[in-house]
């Protein structure tokens, strides 16, 4: 190697491998995943460094460090994490959202400024794996209203894809970008990051009238019955049953005998077990704490197996609309 056939990444390779392993390990501590990956394909390539070429990357070293003395900030990364530390649930959830919104483009924003209907009649012929990445990368709102306007046979099929969704290629979406710009006569640029995962179908499922929620999961159930079983564990958990009123409640018991009933309660807490004995009658209280006490060493998996039987019922009574899940005010019956 000579001095002018050096990349900026060749001298940070070079410089690193001859500070040595440990202050080379401590270094990549501070870096991406995708700096570490490029610093070490560089280093591969090289097995001998000559002294002057190792004496010109030090002095370049060292007058950069002395121009370029202070402080260096991921400035993106370093707001984000302040913002998550103040650690105060909603309002932090909300500020991060404000915060990504206003700072990073968004991906496919053809579609963000279009009608959900005209969204729905341009996707509706294309694959489902497409319609399911340009979902993804959709506020949830937005994306749900989409999703309504589909045919009911795709839905399903859209949903088990975002949840398998990760990560796409920018050249990927570039692609989509300007196939959707072709067809819809406009132009824009974007720029892509993360897309789909059971995070962003919960989002798109919560934004859901709840009986299109559980027709959907239904249907993907019979697609992939454990993608589907954790979708659910997410949207409403056992424990959750605790934020319900006496009366929904009780219609959820009347469903549950006292053996499944007694199995579900092994690990639940106790303030979800008081709230269950409060709305049922003295003497069925008094029956499931002894069937608890006489209850001897259980599998995890079977009394987790239970609750979910016991969620799914919950689930089906709200599609039912007998009563409703959570606190999701869109949902609130007047």
């Amino acid at each position: 190697m000579i001095k002018e056939s050096l990349t900026g990444l060749n001298k940070a390779a070079i410089l690193l491998m001859c500070l040595g392993e440990e202050a080379t390990a401590r270094v990549f501590q501070e870096l991406s995943d995708k700096e570490v990956k490029e610093l070490s394909k560089t280093m591969a390539t090289i097995d001998h460094v000559p002294d002057k070429v190792k004496e010109n990357v030090f002095n370049q070293y060292k007058q950069s460090q002395e121009q370029l003395s202070g402080h260096f900030f991921r400035g993106n990364e370093f707001a984000k994490k302040a913002i998550r530390a103040t650690n105060e649930g909603e309002r932090t959830d909300a500020l991060l959202e404000q915060y990504v919104s206003d700072t990073e483009s968004q991906s496919l924003e053809t579609i963000s400024m279009m009608n959900p209907n005209m969204v729905a009649d341009l996707l509706e012929k294309e694959h489902p794996q497409m319609v399911a990445l340009v979902l993804s990368t959709q506020k949830s709102e937005h994306a749900s209203n989409i999703l309504t306007l589909l045919p009911e046979d795709m839905q399903s099929d859209v949903v088990y894809r975002i949840a398998n969704l990760e990560k796409v290629s920018v050249g990927i979406l570039d692609d989509i970008e300007d196939a959707l710009q072709r067809e819809i006569g406009k132009s824009t640029e974007t720029e892509v990051k993360e897309v789909g995962g059971i995070d962003k179908v919960i989002d798109l499922l919560s934004s859901l009238n709840p009986n299109l929620n559980g027709e959907i999961l239904n249907a993907l159930e019979e697609t992939d019955s454990k993608l589907a079983e954790q979708i659910r564990r997410k949207i409403f958990s056992f424990e959750n049953l605790i934020a319900l009123d006496g009366s929904s409640l009780q219609m959820i018991l009347r469903e549950i005998n006292n053996e499944s009933l007694a199995l579900a309660l092994k690990t639940a807490s106790h303030e979800l077990k008081e709230k269950l004995f409060d709305n049922m009658s003295t003497r069925a209280a008094d029956m499931i704490r002894d069937d608890l006490e006489a209850l001897g060493p259980v599998r995890l998996s079977e009394v987790e197996a239970m609750q979910q039987s016991i969620v799914k019922i919950a689930m089906k009574l709200e599609e039912e609309g007998k009563f409703l899940l959570g606190d999701n005010e869109k949902h609130v019956l007047v």
